[in-house]
């Protein structure tokens, strides 16, 4: 039997075991994954020591991807660009890493708002925090020229300009209505309202009506930016589709299977978070 786990400190509130365990009954693997709580500072004993655990690989959740990043012995180029690690694996004895939150974001983007990118206009990140970094990245490897981050520390987002060069720019937290308004898209990277605590106030009047609006908070279902941004006529994107795709590739590297994101699943999803996309 393959093994593989999802690591966190707190992880009870992982839903990966839902996503893994769904995939490995539809297409009969006889594998196993499972929560593993692992403290900040075991982290990187427990993923040196994968192979003493019976483990073929993990998904790594906060506070553990830059731990990831660093003490694997090969980093795809996903996980270097983002300067930390979601997906581990075993090849050879050697412990690979990825950054599949990329790969998740821009595929449910695409299938949700298939013409996001139909004109040249700059997208704007709310955020500047590991998945800001991963959503930029996919923007800016799919040819978008300028991204505008809008953080309420300054320093976090210059951070980020300075890694990823020119094409993204910095501005102030209290311009992020004003500065949107021709945004190709907007995204939402901050845990700002999750469980419909805070609200990112922005103003939606006067947006371009192509814009795409997208948060990837997934509770609820539905969050207080998407209802804002539907009321003005705009197209939304859930935060559930990035959860759901990021966890195709580490399947494929530990089953053998590339799996499917299904209807069925999302339900299954959608139910246990208790509403609707």
């Amino acid at each position: 039997m393959r093994r593989a786990c999802v690591i966190g400190w707190p992880i009870e509130h992982s839903r990966s075991p839902l996503i893994h365990g769904y995939w490995l009954r539809r297409y009969g693997i006889d594998g196993a994954y499972d929560r593993q709580p692992v403290r900040p500072d075991n982290a990187g004993e427990f993923l040196r020591t994968l192979a003493m655990r019976s483990l073929v690989g993990c998904n790594v959740t906060v506070p553990h991807k830059e731990v990831a990043f660093r003490v694997a012995d090969e980093k795809d180029k996903s996980a270097v660009a983002v300067g930390a690690a979601n997906t581990v694996w075993l090849d050879g004895g050697r412990l690979c890493c990825a950054n599949t939150d990329t790969y998740g974001y821009m595929t449910h983007l695409t299938l949700r708002a298939p013409n996001w990118k139909k004109r040249d206009a700059p997208v704007s990140i709310l955020g500047a925090g590991g998945a800001a970094r991963a959503i930029i990245y996919g923007f800016l490897s799919a040819g978008v020229a300028k991204v505008r981050v809008f953080n309420r520390t300054r320093e976090r987002a210059e951070a980020l300009a300075k890694h990823f060069g020119p094409a993204v720019e910095v501005a102030d937290w209290s311009d992020r209505s004003t500065l949107s308004k021709d945004a190709a898209v907007i995204v939402n990277t901050t845990t700002i309202g999750m469980k419909d605590e805070g609200t990112l106030d922005i103003d939606f009047t006067g947006f371009h009506p192509d814009c795409v609006v997208s948060d990837i908070v997934y509770v609820p279902l539905e969050t207080g930016f998407m209802a804002a941004a539907r009321e003005q006529g705009l197209t939304v994107v859930d935060g559930l589709g990035m959860l759901l795709h990021q966890a195709v590739p580490g399947f494929e590297r530990w089953f053998g299977v590339r799996p499917e994101v299904t209807e069925e699943l999302q339900a299954i999803l959608i139910d246990d978070i208790g509403g609707r996309v």
